[in-house]
């Protein structure tokens, strides 16, 4: 039996996990979690043996909570299952840890692979994602300006594109708000941007929003 922790703040996409792996005869859904800090609480209390994590949570989220959760897991197997399907967050992803990258619009035979391949000890990246992956890494043309960023500039990033304010972003991130102000002004610096209008803007054209 594969025991599964499914981490996702949205409940129609839980309850739609759960009732796809019920008619899976080996697999079984052991705890939700809605946040970064209720998965690192379910962890600490619940065995399983695969962790179904969705990386834009509220909260405490991302690489930041995959490194974390590997810091006291090392063997525990992360699936991020994520609505972003580009290379450059993917990447983030599997460099802090986790052993596989599905995007939400996979068909669902996808994901049961990638489940079980990993559960299993290997690592699965889909097919879309990992083409990304490699167009990117064979490319001769410059990086997108949003891959220049740190993990901690690209979670300011998304929460300023997402319409944050800076005390907001700060309270999320577990950060001063000047900190958060001087991550908004590098990022702004690296990618040659003006202010969150021109941010969202290419967020939006190049699928970096929810």
């Amino acid at each position: 039996m594969i025991r599964i922790v499914i981490a996702d703040d949205h409940a129609i996409v839980r309850a739609g996990l759960k009732q796809m792996f019920a008619i899976m005869p080996e697999m079984e859904v052991v705890a939700e979690a809605v946040d970064g800090d209720s998965a690192l609480g379910i962890l600490r209390v619940t065995r399983c043996d695969i962790l179904l994590l969705d990386i834009n949570m509220p909260g405490f989220s991302g690489p930041d909570l995959i490194t974390r959760m590997k810091s006291h897991w090392p063997d525990l197997p992360i699936l991020v299952l994520s609505m972003h399907d580009t290379a450059q967050v993917a990447l983030r992803a599997l460099k802090a840890g986790a052993d596989g990258y599905v995007t939400k619009d996979s068909e669902p035979e996808v994901l049961l692979a990638a489940i079980r391949k990993i559960a299993a000890g290997g690592r699965f990246i889909s097919s879309e994602v990992a083409q990304k992956m490699a167009l990117m890494a064979t490319s001769s043309g410059a990086l997108s300006p949003h891959s220049t960023l740190s993990d901690r500039e690209f979670d300011v990033f998304n929460c300023l594109v997402k319409g944050l304010g800076v005390n907001d972003i700060a309270k999320q991130l577990s950060i001063s708000n000047k900190t958060v102000s001087t991550h908004k002004a590098r990022l702004l610096e690296k990618m040659q941007m003006t202010g969150v209008a021109e941010l969202t803007r290419y967020a939006m054209d190049n699928s970096l929003l929810d």
